[in-house]
């Protein structure tokens, strides 16, 4: 099974790197089309977005080969039949495959987008037979398992939304794909501690299409992840995550909340700040935490005229966002059954996430909610 799996990752991560280099070879005379003065861009230059279509590409050779490879009986069945693995590319495909577009021509509306990665969601949910069937909690588990449309609901509702969760963290160069490679490893050691190969396969191939990608990405920025990138990233993830729960009793659904907090947070925080300030949540910004960090910690530690050049590579913050998600991530592998204990973790991220933003912030806005108030 290890040799299969390693074969595996390598054939994803080679794959896609060639793709890669394919793609940003030939989506040049796109990269002018991205607006120049958008206020969430920090390099220079112009530079492809379609990483997300190179990572897809990627993930479904490497699919294919588990699958060629199971028939003519080359290593361990990783129990991942034809209709399995066109199932899930399919899911995939329609949101990855739109975020991609609006790559390319900027012109795809966001209710658009929404719906298109809700379809692929409700797919996930008839096909893959994904389902959140229980919240972890006892007394509301047993008021929840008597209304099914309820855990059908907030599944579609979380595989549309963690893509959109990572499109908000993808603002520096490494940034999401290094998290989600973290994330990734963490599914995979879950899915192997109980023998799941087939999940483990998706999610060691999420991974190494992401490393493969990230070759161009990581420091030096020569090719971006694009909202094509967020959705394959956030529907993997998502997937993976809500069917280790089903499949697997033993598992808290906390642990997968654990392991995704990050991103999760990042979104609620967004949404509530825009809105306390008056601002459409769905308008793009550059006051996330990872800009916060950006601007009070990483520019501070060069001269002024290096501060300039770290605008082209600002690879030097990711590493901080990427350290926060490892401390989440640990406890998450630690006390994967351990509710409680899990919901305390997830708390003093919160906790911790919003002190550390208010710090950064000077505690601004803490005084624009004193003026508000009064």
């Amino acid at each position: 099974m290890g040799q299969l799996l390693l074969v595996l990752l390598l054939i994803s991560f080679i794959s896609t790197l060639l793709l890669a280099t394919w793609v940003r070879g030939r989506a040049q005379q796109h990269a002018n089309a991205y607006p120049a003065d958008a206020v969430q861009r920090f390099h220079f230059g112009d530079v492809p977005r379609l990483g997300g279509l190179a990572m897809l590409m990627g993930f479904s050779v490497s699919l294919l080969y588990a699958v060629v490879a199971q028939h003519l009986g080359y290593g361990p069945n990783v129990e991942l039949s034809d209709w399995d693995a066109a199932a899930y590319i399919g899911c995939l495909a329609g949101p990855v495959l739109i975020g991609v577009w609006e790559d390319i021509t900027h012109r795809v509306s966001v209710v658009l987008r929404l719906f298109i990665t809700a379809s692929g969601a409700l797919l996930a949910v008839w096909l893959l037979d994904a389902h959140i069937g229980r919240l972890g909690i006892s007394w509301l588990d047993d008021w929840w398992g008597a209304y099914p449309f309820l855990g059908v609901a907030l599944t579609i509702f979380a595989i549309a939304g963690l893509p959109h969760a990572f499109n908000i963290i993808d603002g520096y160069n490494g940034l999401a794909g290094l998290v989600t490679i973290v994330i990734s490893g963490a599914l995979v050691y879950m899915a192997l501690k109980f023998g799941d190969r087939q999940l483990a396969t998706y999610a060691l191939c999420t991974l190494a299409s992401t490393a493969g990608f990230l070759i161009w990405n990581y420091p030096r920025g020569l090719l971006f992840a694009g909202d094509g990138g967020a959705y394959f990233w956030g529907l993997n993830i998502a997937i993976i995550s809500i069917l280790l729960v089903e499949r697997h009793a033993q598992v808290s659904p906390w642990f997968v909340i654990l392991l995704l907090v990050y991103p999760v947070w990042e979104t609620v925080f967004s949404i509530a700040r825009k809105t306390l300030q008056g601002v459409p949540p769905s308008m793009a910004d550059s006051l996330h935490l990872h800009h916060m960090i950006y601007r009070r910690i990483v520019r501070t530690v060069f001269h002024e005229d290096e501060a300039q050049q770290l605008l082209s590579k600002n690879n030097r913050t990711a590493p901080y966002l990427v350290g926060l998600t490892i401390l989440t991530v640990l406890p998450a592998l630690i006390f994967w059954q351990n509710t409680p204990i899990l919901m305390g973790f997830c708390l003093l991220f919160v906790t911790s996430y919003v002190a550390t933003y208010l710090w950064l912030t000077n505690h601004k806005l803490v005084k624009w909610l004193r003026k508000r108030l009064r």
